[in-house]
């Protein structure tokens, strides 16, 4: 016991190193584009369509609360199933998960310490996402995963996991966010999402503002991709989840499953709802906090209209806390309503 002790606080040293190394990485900054993504690939023997089957999945809110869906029904109906998400709230580990497992410690140092040799002289040098993006693909080609659910991190055209072949494409509610990078409206940003969609690929959506829907509509007449949009919230399943927009979410989340054309049964459906589990998304701690990461105003409004859901007329006490490239005006106006009083903090 004495010696598996030791030998854990030996590789959570080891793990501290590698992690730093692999932050020091954002000092390379956002690098939309997918050649050093295919280098990478090509580095790491990754399969990039065929098996595993990847779901991807772009959008501005609601894309990791319908991936860990997707992969709950997956999981339930026996499918080895990989989830890659981001950001991470409190590990890096968190990114990573197979069947429902956040990836161990050991395995997370092993595939650094790999993928710091193979890349530590190349120029230009990959960058932290395109670097975790290519760990998930590797370390769920090791798992032998049958289903990847993949979440884009920045718009989707040029982001790092965009250069997957998918079995269904899946567009979540489209709004205002990173314009630096994506464009000023929403139909510009829904350009840069709509890079996930593949010519002959099904595509499921969320409903979309009349522009957005406009663009995905003509992308996937132009590819000959089948497009399926959700019209209604999914009903009847237990939902740990808290707010009418998550069953929203469910329901495209159903839909993106039999898209794929996977043998995931309505029960499996069921039954892979009712044990989700999504932090950070009106997340309750106790009966009086609540934690959500709400970070555009698009976002903001649905959090408030989920407080009057579950609390009613009754006032919150807003800890708020924002970063200074967001749109903080959008974001405060949209949670007034329900707010009794801020409290402000850097």
């Amino acid at each position: 016991m004495k010696e598996d002790a030791e030998v854990g606080v030996e590789t959570a040293a080891a793990l501290a190193v590698a992690e730093e190394w692999l932050y020091g990485t954002q000092w390379f900054g956002v690098k939309l584009g997918l050649e050093g993504m295919h280098r990478l690939a090509v580095s790491c023997g990754v399969r990039l369509n065929g098996c595993p089957r990847f779901i991807h999945v772009a959008g501005t809110n609601g894309k990791g609360s319908t991936c860990a869906m997707i992969a709950a029904m997956c999981r339930a109906a026996g499918l080895r199933t990989g989830l890659y998400t981001s950001p991470h709230l409190v590990s890096l580990r968190e990114r990573f998960q197979f069947n429902g497992e956040q990836i161990s410690e050991a395995e997370l140092l092993r595939l650094l310490v790999r993928m710091r040799a193979r890349v530590e002289d190349w120029t230009p040098h990959p960058t932290f996402f395109e670097l975790v993006t290519a760990l998930a693909l590797e370390w769920f080609q090791e798992k032998a995963a049958e289903v990847v659910v993949l979440e884009t991190g920045l718009g989707g055209r040029l982001d790092a996991t965009n250069i997957v072949t998918p079995v269904v494409s899946v567009l979540t509610p489209v709004g205002l966010d990173h314009q630096h990078y994506l464009g000023s409206t929403l139909a510009e940003i829904a350009g840069e999402k709509a890079g996930i969609i593949k010519p002959g690929v099904p595509v499921v959506s969320a409903p979309q503002a009349p522009e957005v829907s406009e663009v995905f509509e003509a992308r996937c007449r132009e590819g000959g991709s089948p497009l399926t949009v959700v019209d209604s919230p999914r009903q009847g399943a237990a939902l740990p989840l808290a707010g009418e927009f998550q069953r929203w979410n469910a329901a495209l989340a159903e839909a993106a499953v039999v898209g794929a054309g996977l043998p995931v049964s309505r029960e499996a459906c069921e039954a892979g709802l009712a044990g989700v589990r999504w932090p950070g998304r009106f997340e309750r701690v106790s009966e009086t906090l609540i934690l959500d990461g709400a970070h555009n105003p698009a976002a903001a409004v649905v959090l408030a209209q989920t407080w009057r859901e579950v609390f009613g007329s009754e006032a919150a006490t807003l800890v708020f806390g924002v970063l200074e490239d967001k749109d903080v005006a959008g974001v405060v106006s949209a949670l007034l309503p329900v707010a009794g009083e801020f409290i402000l903090v850097p």
